[in-house]
């Protein structure tokens, strides 16, 4: 394995070192691969941005394509990536002592990258640098229900040995901010450790589209999940909420499948489902084909027990397929707007209420809403605030903190 400086020529430019578990071309992973993939895209031209990586997609055995241990251009960042034996501790840390960097961007809270990095910082065997570490949805409260008995542990050890202290947080919404501090208030509160609202950042849209979402026929009605299949997806409440629902259903799955004993309990359920709701496993897709899938559907059902954006609902949105959702992600008072729902996870009936709505639909009210749909999903992924949002976050972590630890 080699981590020379290869492809990684000094400038004027800041040089952020972003640290992520998956990167492209691998897209199983999820929404932290694409966030990350659309800030390169928006703020390459501002940064230098390298990215270190694993050499593989998540499950998966080594890209074909890709030399281990070389610098190389993806987009417009550098990328590292290494294979599993390079993130041990010892070889992590001479990893990272052997790049030049002005400031480190950490993309999760419980990775084992994250917590390696921040013990080396803690006790002085990497240098100390500005890092701004980006939660992704992780510390939601339905994320944290699961594996709770290793998590919240995990955060009172970390908190007592300082691990998080004198760092820029990344809140994607305020609804993020309130989760970190509930959280880590005692390490945010200090005087060295802050928490700046930057929305994750969508994918250029190349050109607005002309709808092309199916006909929809009263008690009829085509639900879409995309999605990794584990539990804080909550495929498995989709599924026992349909049971309950009259009228001709197709609802099929995308998503490669994370978690296979939760899967095996998924199939169970879809077993005991009535005969108006078919089902289909349509596999895994590609980032770039979520467009076109979410066009076929009425609504993209994603009861999901946390996110901290949700590209895929964004994606169904642009696509004017209607939403619903939990109440755990910052897509909210999606009925007001007329494009969906955000229905509470302690709430079942709302859920159902929501899917009858949507069965019963005309095609007339159907069409209107899912052009509402588009029409909102492409203001908000065109709104330049976001972008200036991301930029001024690593510019005041830079500042900042460069300051703080003068």
């Amino acid at each position: 394995m080699r981590s020379s400086n290869k492809g990684y020529p000094r400038q004027a430019k800041y040089r952020i070192l972003t640290v992520i578990s998956h990167y492209l071309p691998g897209y199983k992973a999820g929404g932290p691969i694409r966030t990350v993939a659309n800030l390169v895209e928006w703020l390459g031209d501002d940064f230098q941005i390298h990215i270190v990586t694993s050499d593989r997609d998540l499950g998966d055995q080594p890209y074909a394509s890709m030399r281990a241990g070389d610098w190389q251009t993806v987009g417009k960042a550098k990328v590292l990536y290494l294979p599993p034996q390079a993130f041990r501790l010892s070889a992590w840390r001479q990893v990272l002592g052997s790049l030049d960097y002005d400031l480190l961007y950490l993309n999760s809270v419980f990775s084992p990258l994250t917590v390696e990095t921040l013990f080396l910082r803690r006790i002085g065997k990497i240098p100390e640098k500005p890092i701004v570490l980006a939660p992704r949805g992780e510390l939601s409260p339905g994320a944290l229900s699961l594996k709770r008995f290793k998590k919240r542990p995990y955060i009172s050890l970390a908190k007592f040995l300082g691990l998080y202290r004198n760092l820029f947080w990344q809140a994607s919404s305020e609804y993020e901010r309130q989760e970190i501090l509930s959280n880590f208030g005692g390490s945010v509160n200090g005087k060295t450790s802050f928490v700046f609202i930057a929305p994750d950042l969508p994918p250029r849209i190349p050109q607005k589209t002309a709808l092309q979402s199916p006909l929809k026929e009263k008690g009829v009605a085509k639900v879409v999940f995309l999605s990794r299949i584990s539990r804080k997806k909550n495929l498995d409440l989709a599924l026992q909420l349909l049971g309950n629902i009259a009228g001709q259903v197709q609802f099929d799955i995308y998503g490669p499948i994370e978690d296979r004993w939760y899967w095996q309990s998924c199939q169970a359920l879809i077993a005991q489902l009535p005969e108006n709701i078919q089902v289909r496993y349509q596999g895994a897709i590609t980032p770039e084909r979520a467009g076109e899938v979410f066009s076929q559907y009425h609504l993209f059902f994603f009861p999901t027990r946390g996110e901290n954006f949700g590209h895929v609902i964004l994606e169904a949105l642009c696509a004017g397929c209607l939403i619903l959702t939990s109440d755990q992600t910052p897509w909210r008072n999606l009925a007001a707007e007329k494009v969906g729902w955000d229905v509470p996870l302690s709430a079942p009936e709302e859920f159902g209420a929501a899917l009858k709505e949507l069965v019963s639909m005309s095609e007339p009210i159907f069409r209107e809403r899912s052009r509402l749909a588009q029409a909102y999903g492409i203001t908000f992924a065109e709104n330049p605030a976001l972008v200036e949002a991301n930029r001024e976050l690593f510019h005041r972590a830079l500042t900042t903190l460069s300051a703080n630890s003068r």
